[in-house]
C-alpha cells in the first residue's frame, strides 16, 4: 500500500501532511517525526520524486505513507497528491526541514474551524532574510511578492513559501498546470482570483542543514516564475493585460506618426512612407489588442461562473465523504 500509485482512498482524512521529496535523506526523517509531533492525528504522506538516495526508505521508517511520482518536478508531485488524497485539511511542507512544524496546528485550525481556503506560511515576515544565505533568492522573493500584490490587488505576505494549509475545496478545484517550483505562484493566484479565503501565519524559517542541497536554481527557476506571472496575468486579467499592450502600441504609433508629420510640416512632403504605414498598422494592432481583451474578459467571467458551480459540487462531495 505504501508504494502504490494506484491506491485510492474511500474515506477522508481529517488532516493530511503532504511532503514532496527529491533526495532529502538528510532531513526527511526529522520532518516526518516533527509532523507527527505537531499533528498527532494526521496522516503523513511522502511522495518520492525519483530520489537516488534513501529518502523513501527513511520516510517509511519514520511512519510516513510513501508513494512515488515518476515525472520530475514539484508540480507533477502536487498534482498526484491532490488527486489521490482526500482530506478536510492539507498541510503542504517541503522535506528539507527549513520550516519548523510548530505553527502547523494553528494553520490547520484556521482551515478546519474558520473555513480558510489557504493559509500561507509567511517566512518573509520572520527569519527568512536572516537565515537564507542566497541574496538573489531574497531579492527574488520580495520582487515576486510586490509584483503579485500589485497586479492582483491582494496582500499575500509570502508568495513562494513551501509551507501552506489548504482546504478540500481549494485542492479539488485547483488545476495544476505548472511542472516545477513556479507552482507556488500559480497556487496563490488561483486562490486570489477565485476570491477564496486567504490568511497569513508568520512562521520561522531556517536554512538547510549542512549536506542538504537546494533543488532550486536561482536563475532558471527565477525566470520560469517571471514567465508564469506574465502568463497568469494574461490569463486571469486579460482586459488589463491587453489594454496595457494596446496603450503601448498607441504610444509607439504616435511617436512614429509624429516624426513623419513633423517632417511633412517642414518639407510638405511625406518622405518616410514606410514609417507612416508601420504607424497605421500599429494602430490597427492596438485596436485589435483592446477588443481581444474585451472578448477574453467575458470568457474569464464565464470561467469564474463555472468554477463557482464546481466548488458547489466539490462541497457536496465533501459532505458525502465525511
Amino acid at each position: 500500500m505504501s508504494s502504490s500509485n494506484l491506491w485510492v482512498r474511500s474515506d477522508m482524512d481529517k488532516i493530511a501532511v503532504l511532503i514532496p521529496c527529491y533526495n532529502e535523506e538528510k532531513t526527511i526523517e526529522k520532518v516526518v517525526k516533527d509532523s507527527f509531533a505537531a499533528l498527532p492525528n494526521a496522516k503523513v504522506y511522502v511522495y518520492d520524486n525519483n530520489s537516488t538516495d534513501r529518502t523513501a526508505e527513511l520516510a517509511e521508517k519514520a511512519g510516513a505513507i510513501v508513494r512515488r511520482e515518476p515525472r520530475q518536478g514539484k508540480g507533477y508531485v502536487l498534482r498526484r497528491m491532490f488527486r489521490e488524497i482526500d482530506a478536510l485539511c492539507y498541510i503542504c511542507v517541503d522535506g528539507d526541514d527549513t520550516y519548523p512544524m510548530d505553527k502547523a496546528p494553528e494553520m490547520a485550525r484556521k482551515v478546519l474551524e474558520e473555513n480558510v481556503d489557504m493559509v500561507v506560511g509567511d517566512r518573509l515576515s520572520s527569519t527568512y532574510f536572516k537565515e537564507n544565505k542566497r541574496p538573489f533568492h531574497n531579492a527574488g522573493n520580495s520582487m515576486v511578492r510586490k509584483t503579485i500584490n500589485r497586479l492582483f490587488d491582494c496582500e499575500i505576505k509570502d508568495i513562494m513559501t513551501g509551507f501552506r494549509a489548504l482546504s478540500y475545496e481549494f485542492v479539488k478545484s485547483y488545476p495544476v498546470l505548472s511542472r516545477g517550483f513556479e507552482i507556488e505562484t500559480e497556487m496563490t493566484i488561483h486562490a486570489v482570483f477565485n476570491e477564496m479565503v486567504i490568511d497569513n501565519v508568520v512562521v520561522d524559517y531556517r536554512d538547510r542543514p549542512d549536506g542538504s542541497d537546494s533543488k532550486l536554481n536561482t536563475y532558471s527557476d527565477g525566470a520560469k516564475v517571471i514567465v508564469t506571472i506574465v502568463k497568469l496575468y494574461k490569463n486571469y486579467k486579460p482586459f488589463e493585460f491587453f489594454t496595457s499592450l494596446s496603450l503601448v502600441l498607441i504610444v509607439l504609433a504616435a511617436v512614429a506618426f509624429g516624426w513623419v508629420f513633423a517632417r511633412f510640416l517642414t518639407t510638405h512632403l511625406v518622405e518616410n512612407m514606410p514609417t507612416l504605414v508601420v504607424s497605421g498598422f500599429t494602430v490597427l494592432a492596438a485596436i485589435q489588442s483592446f477588443f481581444s481583451g474585451l472578448i477574453l474578459s467575458d470568457m474569464v467571467t464565464a470561467s469564474r461562473r463555472s468554477t463557482e458551480l464546481e466548488l458547489n459540487r466539490i462541497s457536496e462531495r465533501k459532505r458525502d465523504l465525511q
